[in-house]
């Protein structure tokens, strides 16, 4: 009874234990090197576009880069120059199909890969207190748990009927909150429209982010301190910290993107049922959709605030996923993330227990 006693007391000793840890720690370094990897590569190229602005051999930003006539401008300025000089620009459409091209391809990839916003929120993820970012990821982790947890739960009650839970006939679903972007991304048309010149390119944090590093070195190199050192860089602070989840609620660019990334099928996350936890054994896991930065819930993408359009392919949960059971293979001839699949009697039964 004691060595009973005793085993309960250190449960961190125990090999299953020290196994469960070590994966858990196998996994978290799994999925931050490739998030290291996505900072590196997005520093190199947005120090690289600074240094040129600074010394005057620049190819352009983000917002337009290339050399005179081979450009590629950023799609929302490039929609936005043609609404508003009511003219078609070659320059614009040619871009405007090579972006759709590169998202067809790629997804959202800028965003997680390239994007000056993404380094942002590293820089406040960093210095983001350990307890709030325990908090944050607890809240994440019991929500999405609770949608896991339910699908099982449907599936043990509709063993009787049909194979599958979730498919809307014993649960209702619950399908993501109303997209904010759609609303900004008219609203920028809409303005570019009745001022005449792109409004939305004023506050875009891209074109800020860039602009701020050209004010702070002109203030700093040649004493050229004007309004702009203090306004540009607090527009993209309420941007990206006091309007929390920009590019999820509020960036139109992402919206934008969306609408092209609904046609991708390429590069997009698959899962390998039987492989899957949830699936293979009946045991509620969504890791994957706990280290999604973009809010996709990919096993379960009808209750998740985004669905699979708005992949970026960051690779987190192919890392993170405990039995490997996530690819991103070249090209996924079905929808991808969850597929309707039977779990077999004797996992139900093993689960029953577990349910009541």
């Amino acid at each position: 009874m004691a060595k009973k006693n005793e085993t309960m007391e250190t449960p961190a000793s125990s090999p299953t234990a020290g196994a469960k840890t070590k994966n858990s720690a196998n996994a978290l370094a799994a999925k931050l090197k490739t998030r290291r990897l996505r900072t590196v590569v997005g520093a190199v190229v947005f120090v690289g576009m600074a240094a040129g602005l600074i010394v005057g051999v620049s190819m352009g930003t983000m917002s337009g880069f290339g050399w005179d006539t081979f450009s590629m401008l950023c799609p929302l300025g490039a929609l936005g120059t043609m609404i508003a000089t009511k003219t078609i620009i070659p320059r614009a459409v040619v871009s405007l199909l090579l972006i759709a091209a590169l998202v067809l391809v790629f997804g959202r990839a800028f965003c997680s890969w390239l994007c000056p916003t993404m380094l942002i929120d590293r820089i406040r993820d960093f210095f983001r207190s350990p307890k709030k970012r325990r908090e944050l990821e607890e809240k994440k982790s019991s929500e999405i748990k609770a949608i896991s947890q339910q699908e099982l739960a449907s599936l043990k009650a509709a063993r009787g009927g049909h194979a599958c839970g979730a498919c809307g006939k014993c649960q209702t679903v619950h399908h993501g909150k109303v997209d904010s972007r759609h609303a900004v991304l008219g609203g920028a048309l809409l303005s570019t429209a009745v001022f005449g010149f792109p409004v939305f390119c004023l506050v875009c944090p891209v074109g800020l982010s860039f602009a701020t590093v050209l004010v702070i070195w002109r203030a700093f190199a040649h004493g050229d301190a004007t309004i702009g050192l203090i306004l540009i860089p607090a527009m993209l602070v309420i941007e990206l910290v006091v309007l929390r989840k920009w590019c999820s609620n509020f960036c139109p660019l992402s919206a934008l993107m969306n609408l092209v990334g609904r046609f991708s099928r390429t590069f997009v996350p698959t899962i390998n049922d039987e492989k899957c936890l949830e699936t293979a054994r009946a045991t509620s896991c969504s890791k994957c959709a706990e280290v999604c930065d973009a809010d996709i819930n990919i096993r379960h993408p009808e209750f998740g605030l985004r669905t699979m359009a708005d992949c970026t392919r960051c690779r987190n949960c192919v890392d993170v996923c405990p039995t490997h059971a996530i690819t991103m293979p070249v090209f996924v001839g079905k929808k991808a993330g969850k597929t309707v699949v039977e779990i077999p009697d004797p996992v139900m039964d093993d689960l029953e227990p577990k349910l009541d």
